[in-house]
């Protein structure tokens, strides 16, 4: 065969030619490679392919074809534009069973489309083409809230028309079955302790010396000293009178060297099991713990805004549930899960962490530690819940939308489902408060500038409606004050997300943290402030319920404290036990007539008898002593006997 020489040849010439080699006219495609060129017979529509569409003008422009230069070159054939089926197979060859296709279609059809390659080299997927960053002047869709619906009344649950003092309060979460429960627990813990030798002076502990207890507990976060031993010293400037005159110092540190929250045997049972599945970390503080999270729920219903964080308890005890967290104020200690209301900071619902083993779903701890946070019977529907980094991710989102939980909060950019699209994306140097969104169903995503870059995710907000915000920006080189824009979902953000923020504050205004050894006296501690803090909160509630004659605005937290370690001190001296009976009065000695008739009724008289004289009786007797005497006007045997003895 004679070897064939390219020569210049126009496209047109070049199709007429490859059209007359064949009776059946086909339509050349370009193939990444020589051997899997496509070819497809005139006549098959390419719209028979519902999955197809029409190029854009963006991935028109975008796409690099042949040049001029080379379409001209002597060295190579022309190469004509690459149509879409060369990505694309055609309905009409996907019904064709593979088997009965040529070798090179059925190699086009397992070949996986091709991503094409922008100005800038990098790849990037026909999605990112039309999935773009919008700015604040692309008018976003509201989405459609679900309908508000709480399981019982938010606010108060008990009967708001009482009379409620801040002993009364707190005592809706130290009830009278939680507080017997400790005082059982701490005298069995005190039996076993003097059975097992130790040696200590103990008696056993009343309902009148815990509440003295608390108090002093109490105290201890209102007046502060260096330590304990302090509160008792006489010296100046130490000289106070309580607690010293309530209850004596050895009694409080046996009573807190003693205190246990669980039964003592029950503790030896759960020991028995350490290194197994059935071993229970929080043991210790279940009897305690248990009520008082069902007691904030109880007591309270939230509004419809929510928000969860962790709350961190100091300690730097050696111990595997420790925790570390470097952005948070308390950095070494335990860790909580909590959930607030948002407008009140009222802690409606926690968990202590104590370790990994406690994530036994693949979802991750930030998955799970929400959704144990959200009873959904016990809540409701319609809640707006706040969360921050740590939590977001889009899957929980979805998971809540589903359950009728809107949800909001930071994200960060690198979790899955996260637009990757650079296209319009917000630049490093933005100016401040420019913004970009995307929106992917139910999910909403903006990037904002403020001081640095600020990434949202949100199923209730709509990405702009034009709200503002003071920054200080610097123009020309001077600071002025300007309103900047803000998204939606930073401005409810910023007012929602607080709510656990505010009540550790409250907490650790006067908290009554000590230190101590043992792990579980510490959130005995932390359950007192919970305690305290939520009872403050609830009769600021019923404040704003109900006006207080006698009050034209409500207590101070210093104040509320104050009142109820008196309250608790006044409660203790009327649950004391009542004081025995007196004695019967001891007779005295006095002079007695014999019953009877007088006459009749006579005995030996004693002082007669001592005398020598053995035959002189008497009538007259003494009522203490009971003996007969003489008692007459020339004879007082009465007088003498008792004289001398």
């Amino acid at each position: 065969m004679a070897e064939m020489k390219w020569q210049k040849m126009s496209t047109a010439e070049t199709l007429q030619m490859i059209q007359a080699d064949d009776e059946a006219p086909l339509i050349a495609v370009d193939s990444s490679s020589d051997d899997e060129d496509l070819f497809v017979a005139e006549g098959i529509s390419d719209d028979s392919d519902p999955d197809y569409r029409l190029p854009t003008s963006e991935s028109d422009e975008d796409y690099e074809g042949p040049s001029s230069s080379a379409a001209s070159s002597p060295t190579q054939p022309p190469q004509p534009q690459p149509g879409p089926s060369s990505t694309t197979p055609t309905s009409s060859d996907s019904d064709v069973p593979q088997e009965r296709l040529p070798k090179r279609k059925r190699k086009a059809l397992q070949k996986s489309p091709r991503t094409k390659r922008g100005r800038s080299g990098s790849a990037t997927s026909s999605t990112d083409q039309d999935h773009s960053w919008h700015n604040k002047e692309k008018k976003d869709t509201k989405p459609n809230p679900p309908r508000f619906m709480p399981s019982r009344t938010p606010g108060p649950t008990f009967d708001t028309t009482a009379s409620w003092s801040p002993l009364t309060l707190f005592q809706l979460f130290f009830s009278a079955s939680v507080v017997r429960t400790i005082i059982d627990n701490t005298n069995s813990n005190a039996a076993k302790r003097i059975k097992a030798g130790r040696k200590f002076v103990w008696k056993t502990l009343t309902t009148q010396e815990f509440y003295i207890f608390m108090a002093i507990i109490l105290y201890t976060g209102l007046v502060q000293v260096h330590l304990r031993s302090d509160y008792w010293r006489k010296a100046w400037p130490y000289n106070f009178h309580f607690p010293s005159e309530k209850m004596s110092r050895s009694r409080f540190e046996a009573i807190l060297w003693s205190l246990h929250l669980s039964n003592p045997e029950e503790d030896e049972e759960n020991e028995r099991k350490r290194n197994t599945d059935q071993y229970d970390r929080l043991f210790k503080i279940k009897p305690l713990y248990t009520e008082i999270v069902t007691a904030c729920q109880a007591n309270f219903h939230p509004y419809k805004n929510i928000c969860i964080d962790e709350r961190m308890v100091a300690s730097k005890a050696r111990s595997s549930m420790k925790q570390y967290m470097k952005d948070k104020p308390i950095k070494w200690g335990y860790k909580l899960f909590v959930l607030a209301d948002a407008s009140t900071a009222y802690t409606w619902n926690f968990f202590v962490y104590s370790g990994k083993k406690m994530v036994t779903t693949g979802q991750g701890l930030s998955y799970t530690s929400v959704m144990d946070l959200l009873p959904f019977p016990l809540l409701g529907s319609g809640y707006n819940l706040f969360v921050d980094n740590f939590y977001s991710s889009p899957a929980l989102f979805l998971d809540l939308h589903t359950k009728h939980i809107g949800c909001c909060g930071t994200i960060r950019r690198n979790l899955t489902g996260f637009p990757h699209t650079t296209q319009n994306d917000l630049h490093k140097k933005a100016a401040r408060g420019d913004m970009r969104w995307i929106r992917e169903g139910k999910l909403l995503f903006v990037k904002w500038m403020d001081t640095r870059g600020v990434s949202m995710c949100s199923t209730i907000h709509e990405a702009f409606s034009g709200h503002t915000v003071k920054r200080k920006v610097k123009e020309a080189g001077v600071w002025q004050t300007k309103d900047i824009p803000i998204p939606d979902a930073v401005v409810d953000y910023n007012k929602n997300m607080g709510g656990v923020d505010v009540s550790d504050a409250l907490i650790g205004y006067y908290t009554v943290h000590h230190k101590t050894m043992k792990w579980y006296k510490t959130f005995f501690y932390h359950f007192i402030d919970i305690a305290v803090v939520n009872s403050f909160l609830l009769h600021k509630e019923l404040f704003k319920m109900r006006k207080e004659p006698t009050l034209t605005k409500p207590l101070t937290q210093k104040i509320f404290r104050e009142r109820l370690a008196a309250e608790m001190l006044s409660f203790a001296e009327a649950s004391a036990p009542p004081p025995p009976p007196p004695p019967p009065p001891q007779p005295t000695c006095m002079p007695m007539y014999y019953g009877g008739d007088a006459t009749q009724a006579r005995r030996y008289c004693r002082r007669c008898q001592e005398a020598g004289w053995q035959r002189v009786k008497t009538p007259i007797h003494c009522r203490k002593c009971q003996v007969p005497l003489c008692l007459t006007s020339r004879k007082n045997c009465f007088q003498e006997w008792h004289d001398s003895h």
